[in-house]
């Protein structure tokens, strides 16, 4: 059966089982308009065919009156020379009594028809259901034309990983240009700083005028750090890496590397220089130190 909502005239096409006998409450999947839907009309049984009407008996003839005896008993008349008269005619037979009519005869009835059995009402249910199937075992199913999906969308994996990996370049690039500013935290720097257990009997001489800080023309950082190192002692020493080490204006370690040794050993009162470079160090680096590192 065709169903249209009261609302907005949206025709819907189902089947008359899911409406029942006595109608259900139906609700409008386009507008979500709801109302009562009578259910289908019942074909009723029809009605016997009347009597066919009784036919009218057909007249009976008579047959014609046989002649008198006097009247064949006259002779006929010889001929005239004068024009013959007309014969008179005979007195005319009584009519026949009309024969008694037949009594109609009952037209048979014609049998009932067998009709299939009513279907047995459905009860109706408090639940509006969304008329857009075709068959009882979709009635469950969610409707595709429903206002409201019932679903949750689902989420692209590859989506999702791109955002994370976006979040982690932006993380890495701040983390990265607040250490290039500010350099490492003191109490974390102060921990991972490979000094050397034990100091050799050497002397390093470390000038603050020796050390050459300025900006290159591109922009970058420049850091050079210089001086001596000189054995007192009265026999030789093995010369380990210096670590130098940079800070800021609030004695934070900011930036540092590991200047190998000119040499690897010295003899008494013997001394050495050495000078290294660095850029793309901190901005915010303002004083320079320098102590004994660890072997590799």
């Amino acid at each position: 059966m065709i169903i249209a909502c009261p609302a907005c005239n949206t025709r819907y096409a189902v089947p008359d089982t899911a409406i029942g006998i006595d109608g259900r409450s139906v609700r409008c999947a386009k507008c979500g308009h709801s109302w009562f839907q009578h259910g289908p009309d019942v074909a009723r049984p029809p009605e016997a065919a009347a009597a066919a009407p009784v036919a009218a008996p057909a007249p009976i003839a008579t047959p014609a009156p046989a002649p008198t005896p006097a009247t064949a008993a006259t002779p006929a008349p010889a001929p005239q020379a004068a024009p013959e008269a007309a014969p008179a005619p005979s007195p005319a037979a009584p009519p026949p009594a009309p024969a008694p009519a037949a009594a109609p005869r009952a037209a048979p009835s014609d049998p009932e028809p067998d009709l299939p059995p009513l279907p047995r009402p459905v009860p109706p249910i408090s639940r509006p259901i969304v008329a857009s199937y075709a068959d009882d075992s979709l009635a469950d199913r969610p409707s595709s034309f429903n206002h409201e999906p019932p679903f949750r969308p689902r989420r692209n994996p590859a989506k999702l990983w791109m955002l994370g990996a976006v979040a982690f370049a932006l993380i890495a690039s701040a983390t990265a240009v607040a250490i290039s500013v500010f350099g490492l935290p003191s109490a974390l720097t102060s921990y991972s700083l490979p000094f050397a257990e034990v100091e050799p009997d050497l002397q390093i001489d470390f000038p603050p005028a020796k050390q050459e800080r300025r900006t290159l023309p591109n922009g970058t950082e420049f850091f050079s750090a210089s001086g001596t190192i000189r054995n007192l002692s009265k026999t030789a020493q093995d010369v380990p890496p210096m670590l130098v080490v940079l800070r800021d204006a609030q004695d934070r370690v900011v930036f540092n590397w590991i200047i190998n040794p000119p040499v690897e050993t010295l003899q008494p009162g013997q001394s050495a220089d050495f000078r290294q470079a660095m850029v793309d160090v901190p901005r915010s680096a303002s004083s320079a130190e320098i102590a004994w590192a660890k072997r590799r």
